[in-house]
């Protein structure tokens, strides 16, 4: 017999065979099969957690360069920047806006490009880093980038500050150093007027941040850019919600060390001791003779070198004498004669003058401009809807209700800056402050700025433009403009001794000088906002002691006027120890500066950038690399604690002689009310 060979069936099961197969089987048969899938299924479950939870690292790496690399975290939703190859981390940026906890993939959307990694939160963000050029050879960059999907999502990145001192950005109201201690609630990162918004921040800004752990933070400028500031916690970048796709985008670069060069700026020539003008104002003949009687007094107490300085309102009324806006031209000679202000009076003092963008609604400028229809072109105006003619944009200055200069507008700046020469000229003014520079007056006014006026860009086109009228003018603010040589007017500071007031000059100098603003006019000795409390002869001392060692000395209440003989003498030994010492120190690091970027004012951590100890350190400075100084910043200290920086260099006490070793701190130092600690390397 022929036995047929078994054939394997190629085909499926017959679904009519296995269900019916299945209701064959008995009842228990069914129960184990049931028992079993379960089974299986919570077997597979715990074994995939245990492996996330035990297997799967909780960081991974993203993007790898040379010398370090993004990585991210699970746990904490975070970006963290790793230096390689000791694996340092230099920061944390917590990722909000985004639903974080949903980690990226080992591979991303860019994979067939090694220089970036791409990953996208399914309808909410995508994020985009990238290796970029770095600006020195021990530098590596990364470029971040988050756009967003919706215009309902708000971009924010928030830098920890645990294990790490930031500095930079913005200036505020009570200076620290570093801004860890400082606390702010989300609000544009522009640059304000302390007295119009105290909470806000300040006059000088950069989109730049720097770590103590070498690592910098520099925003895109075109981002609409909101700042917050947590105390001790992080600061939080944002794009503000509710714009269509506007990403957020900044450069991460991780360097050795802190002390990272900015680029070489220029500088300005230096000036010399500003006494500010506060007498009589009601007239312009008041106002001549109270700078008669002022030259006269310094010239008997032998400061007769400087610059008398007139406000804002003195400097209107005294041009408004000599060459009258509202004078018809045929009157103008008659009075030209008998009204002619004569610089000769107070030489061989100078006379400063001070304008503004600003002219109140009565003013016969602005009334002009109005009669002749050239308001528009003049000064910012909101434009209409739907036709119509443009209204001016009307915000208020020392009180008074203003239009502001349009600087968009060729024919308006034009007029401006020939306005403030022809000032310059028949005032005999060496030279010009322009206040009122800081500020947004469309987001003042919670209206939407037009594109040329984003953010800051009044603030640096107003300042370009000033620059041109030479490098002895000073203006209030800076932004996107330290490169231009200008000399910047610090904010005013209260009369007493915390950080809105004395404790705040040194801050305010590292943080002006860190961000290239390394030539700048300190508020006057004393402090400028007066207390309800009489003059402080202490506070006015120790307050001389710090601008002696700035690049400017300004006055605003000599010193005949509150202190003891005694303090008059300090303050002409003061001026002469500024010209005699402070300022060829000046002049040679103003070279470096320009050669390598570095600034002039450094913190202690410059000599000691591995020292912790340094990194919080906010009432000493450097000139250079060579002179520490050490003020006494504390009411009714004659000591304190100096922290002298630079391991295996010697510091010598300029007052004594003595030296001691770099690194070291000289506990209870003695500091008497006539002296100020300052060490020579």
């Amino acid at each position: 017999d022929r036995t047929m060979p078994l054939a394997r069936p190629t085909g499926q099961i017959p679904d009519a065979a296995w269900t019916s197969g299945f209701r064959e089987m008995t009842e228990p048969w069914k129960g184990a099969v049931g028992c079993l899938g379960v089974a299986v299924f919570f077997a597979m479950t715990i074994g995939i957690i245990s492996w996330q939870a035990l297997e799967q690292s909780p960081e991974e790496w993203v993007l790898r360069g040379r010398t370090g690399g993004m990585l991210w975290e699970r746990r904490r939703g975070a970006l963290l920047l790793r230096a390689l190859p000791a694996g340092r981390t230099v920061v944390v940026i917590a990722v909000g806006g985004v639903p974080a906890t949903e980690p990226p993939p080992p591979r991303d959307r860019c994979w067939q490009d090694g220089g970036q990694f791409c990953y996208a939160w399914e309808e909410d963000a995508e994020l985009r880093l990238s290796l970029e050029p770095p600006p020195a050879p021990a530098t590596e960059c990364y470029g971040v980038r988050w756009t967003p999907l919706r215009p309902d999502v708000t971009l924010k990145d928030c830098f920890s500050m645990a294990n790490v001192s930031w500095y930079g950005g913005a200036s505020i109201r009570a200076q620290h150093w570093p801004l860890n201690g400082a606390e702010s609630h989300a609000q544009p990162f522009v640059s304000g007027d302390f007295s119009k918004n105290p909470t806000g921040y300040g006059p000088v800004l950069e989109r730049y941040f720097l770590g103590s752990t070498g690592v910098t933070v520099t925003v895109a400028p075109d981002v609409p850019l909101f700042l917050s500031l947590e105390s001790n916690r992080h600061f939080c970048l944002e794009t503000p919600a509710g714009r269509a796709a506007v990403p957020l985008r900044y450069l991460l670069c991780v360097s050795p060390d802190a002390r990272t060069p900015l680029p070489p700026r220029l500088f300005p020539p230096r000036r010399s001791p500003v006494w500010r003008y506060r007498g009589p104002a009601g007239s312009a003949a008041k106002i001549k003779r109270g700078l008669r009687s002022l030259a006269k007094r310094l010239k008997r107490h032998h400061l007769q070198e400087g610059v008398l300085a007139l406000g804002e309102r003195c400097t209107a009324i005294l041009a408004a004498a000599v060459r009258p806006d509202h004078v018809p031209s045929e009157r103008r000679k008659r009075h030209d004669s008998t009204r002619a202000w004569d610089p000769s009076l107070i030489e061989p003092l100078q006379l400063s003058i001070t304008l503004s963008p600003y002219a109140s609604i009565a003013s016969p400028l602005f009334l002009r401009s109005l009669r002749d229809g050239e308001a528009a072109s003049y000064w910012l105006s909101l434009q209409p809807q739907s036709g119509g003619c443009s209204v001016p944009l009307l915000t208020t200055w020392k009180g008074r209700l203003c239009a502001r200069l349009n600087i968009t507008s060729e024919a308006a700046l034009s007029w401006y800056l020939a306005r403030a020469r022809h000032l310059r000229q028949v005032l005999g003014a060496a030279y010009v402050v322009f206040e009122g520079a800081e500020g947004n007056a469309f987001l003042e006014q919670d209206v939407p700025p037009p594109a040329e006026l984003v953010g800051d860009r009044y603030t640096g086109a107003l300042a370009a433009a000033l620059a041109t009228l030479g490098n002895a003018t000073v203006i209030s603010a800076g932004a996107r403009s330290s490169h231009l040589p200008l000399f910047v007017q610090m904010s005013p500071l209260h009369s007493d001794w915390s950080h809105a007031g004395l404790k705040g000059v040194i801050p305010s100098v590292l943080h002006y000088s860190l961000l290239g603003y390394n030539f700048f006019i300190p508020d006057a000795v004393g402090g400028s906002l007066a207390s309800d409390a009489p003059g402080d002869p202490e506070l006015y001392v120790r307050w001389l002691q710090i601008v002696t060692f700035l690049p400017v000395m300004a006055f605003s209440t000599p010193p005949w006027l509150c202190c003891d003989a005694w303090v008059l003498n300090l303050t002409r030994q003061c001026i002469q120890r500024h010209q005699d010492f402070v300022v060829p120190l000046l002049l040679k690091y103003s070279e470096e500066w320009l050669s390598l970027g570095y600034p002039i004012f450094r913190p202690a951590w410059w000599l000691s950038p591995t020292d912790p100890t340094a990194f919080t350190i906010e009432d000493e400075f450097l000139i250079g690399d060579e002179v520490l100084v050490a003020p006494i910043t504390e009411k009714g200290q004659t000591w304190r604690d100096i922290y002298l920086p630079g391991e295996g260099y010697l510091w010598m006490d300029t007052n004594t002689a003595r030296v001691f070793d770099g690194g070291t701190i000289l506990r209870n130092y003695s500091a008497s009310l006539a002296e100020v600690p300052v060490f020579v390397k």
